[in-house]
């Protein structure tokens, strides 16, 4: 994932020693879409477990605590954050990111596996939230681990390029889990999707969740970390988080606006667009595949861009744009798949500036030795606060208050994200391995 031809090996940033590009690619790649695809299965396939694990007695109070147990999952994130942050930053960047795909697989087993509410009444709901509760330890660990490790090999002058492989794969892994479920509701009828079909994507996330930690236990450990002195990685986390409470706050005020329309149009966007306007299922999911393409086309575009125009104002063009462009964009919103898919598409092409870049500008704000656990907890906090409850707040506000309440409040979170980038230095170029001496 380099600008030059392909080359089959790459110098790990600020060192001499070759690192192999397609194992650095495969190894944090496939972990990362791994668990995108288990995150994002549990919003595609929420509308036909919802009836097996709770009571379908009431059909809404079913899919609103599956989407409850959705936001839960974020409650673990910042403690994943935190943990997987300290295991990061102090034994290796490869040793977090191997542990949070195994965690996530375990989860995914756990969600394919669990008896329906028929079979063992609410012990089926409290297995499910278990599920949640490991995958949202491991999807908290597994961001920051994995996008310090991807900044920190990167070559500087491409940094902001290759920091789209944090969201090039997670995309890949949320459109393998909208593709598989196009494809199990076309050829499977409700029956059996209600029965059993919607179990299919977990038990496959498992699988592939073992495979990738077979992939990241062959990678090599980034140099940078390993030529930290042992002292700086000695040195108590609490006193350093408190030292770099700036730059936490910045991730924050960063991620606010990103993650709630993240969220929103690129992963419950088709399930809403079915549920709640009348879209055909597998038409709202092909819709949903499609936009997603285009986020994908739209990642690399910006992460080029920022390597020659700066991260701040690609920042900017993402925060104000999908602000202006929001209230037209869902007033496009109807019983259209097409509308859908063209609605999405704008808004993910906005989220894709700084979805390409944030993995970048993150790194770049903190030193070597608080690298991983300085954007871990803050990164997972913002978005169990924020993202963890968007799809619930969505579903809820737009059948009590209106669906204007909603996008009023996004709106307000992305110009939050607009005016927090005033605040940050530009970063494009850094050198990250100055921080490990």
């Amino acid at each position: 994932m380099t600008a030059n031809h392909a080359p089959s090996t790459q110098k790990v940033a600020g060192t001499g020693r070759p690192q192999s590009t397609a194992k650095t690619i495969l190894g944090t790649g496939l972990g990362n879409a791994g668990e995108w695809f288990d995150w994002a299965i549990y919003a595609t396939f929420a509308p036909f477990f919802a009836g097996q694990i709770f009571s379908n007695a009431n059909p809404t109070s079913a899919i609103l605590s599956t989407l409850a147990i959705f936001a839960v999952g974020f409650v673990a994130r910042p403690f994943g954050g935190f943990l997987f942050g300290w295991l990061g930053d102090r034994i290796g960047r490869k040793a977090s990111m191997s542990a949070t795909v195994g965690l996530a697989a375990i989860g995914s087993l756990l969600i394919g596996v669990t008896p329906t509410f028929g079979q063992v009444g609410v012990w089926a709901s409290l297995l499910l939230l278990v599920a949640r509760l490991l995958q949202g330890l491991a999807h908290g660990g597994e961001l920051p681990s994995s996008q310090t490790y991807l900044s920190e090999i990167a070559p500087r002058e491409k940094r902001g390029f290759w920091a789209t492989l944090i969201y090039v794969s997670g995309t890949i892994g949320n459109m393998v889990g909208i593709l598989m479920g196009a494809v199990l509701t076309a050829v499977l009828s409700r029956a059996d999707m209600n029965a059993w079909g919607w179990r299919v994507p977990f038990l496959v996330g498992a699988v592939f969740g073992l495979y990738a930690l077979v992939m990241r236990a062959r990678m090599k450990e980034s140099e940078i970390f390993e030529k930290e002195p042992s002292t700086a990685k000695r040195e108590p986390l609490w006193p350093q988080i408190v030292r770099h409470r700036k730059q936490a706050m910045q991730v924050i005020g960063l991620t606010v606006g990103l993650t709630v329309s993240y969220y929103v149009w690129a992963i419950v966007a088709p399930t809403y667009a079915s549920t709640q306007l009348g879209v055909d299922r597998g038409a709202a999911l092909w819709a949903g595949f499609w936009a997603n393409v285009v986020f994908l086309i739209a990642l690399l575009v910006f992460g080029k861009l920022s390597d020659r125009i700066g991260r701040k104002p690609v920042l900017w063009i993402s925060s104000i744009g999908a602000g202006v462009m929001f209230f037209p964009m869902n007033r496009m919103l109807n019983h259209s798949a097409v509308n859908l898919f063209i609605a999405q598409s704008v808004m993910l092409i906005f989220i894709a500036a700084s979805a390409a870049i944030v993995p970048a500008v993150y790194a770049e704000l903190f030193p070597t030795s608080i690298r991983t656990v300085g954007v871990g907890v803050p990164y997972s906090i913002c978005v169990a606060l924020f993202g963890g409850t968007a799809p619930y707040l969505q579903t809820w506000l737009g059948s009590t208050v209106g669906a204007n309440a909603f996008n009023v409040y996004t709106v307000i979170l992305l110009a939050v994200s607009a005016l927090v980038v005033f605040t940050i230095p530009e970063t494009k170029g850094k050198d990250l391995a100055a921080d490990a001496v």
